[in-house]
């Protein structure tokens, strides 16, 4: 279980959430290079699938933009090119529709550390795509801004705070 009576200070993502008057739970974990998604889940007692990745990708111009998966799901860039309009102007101009950026492109496009990266409080207002089947859970463990830290809020929050927009792109799961 995690440490309950560790100290998190604020991060821009909690100062969004706490200015949007968002009620959340905050969920400090001991970080682990690379162990991801599971290994928080498993920190955490949390099922890996109510944990959503934040991932900052890029369409075929090198436009960001942050898609919101499962935990135990991969992105299928497929389908998510096809659900935000992507793959025709791709093919036209010969490049792929949607990629992932590189650590330090996602790291600049939202102001946060790869492995620690929020959807709330980015240095860039950023589009945001979300997984369908996230917005059906009753409560969502979501980067909190820092590496080793979740904040658990319900997921009509991505809807509302960020407008984020529903698709089908899950592999997996």
């Amino acid at each position: 279980m995690a440490k309950k009576d560790k100290h998190v200070s604020e991060t821009p993502a909690t100062q969004t959430l706490r200015a949007a008057g968002v009620s959340f739970s905050e969920h400090p974990y001991d970080y682990v290079d690379h162990g991801g998604t599971a290994e928080s889940a498993r920190q955490l007692g949390v099922a890996e699938h109510a944990v959503v990745k934040t991932l900052v990708m890029q369409d075929e111009r090198a436009q960001p933009l942050i898609v919101l998966m499962h935990g135990d799901c991969q992105v299928s860039t497929k389908n998510l090119a096809r659900a935000i309009g992507a793959k025709d102007l791709a093919r036209a101009i010969g490049a792929k529709a949607v990629e992932p950026c590189k650590p330090e492109v996602a790291q600049r496009h939202s102001g946060y550390l790869v492995g620690g990266t929020s959807p709330f409080g980015t240095r860039k207002a950023l589009p945001v795509y979300v997984e369908a089947g996230v917005l059906e859970l009753p409560t969502i463990y979501i980067n909190g801004g820092r590496r080793g830290f979740l904040v658990g809020i319900e997921p009509r929050v991505l809807t509302e705070l960020l407008a984020a927009r529903p698709v089908r792109c899950a592999l997996g799961g």
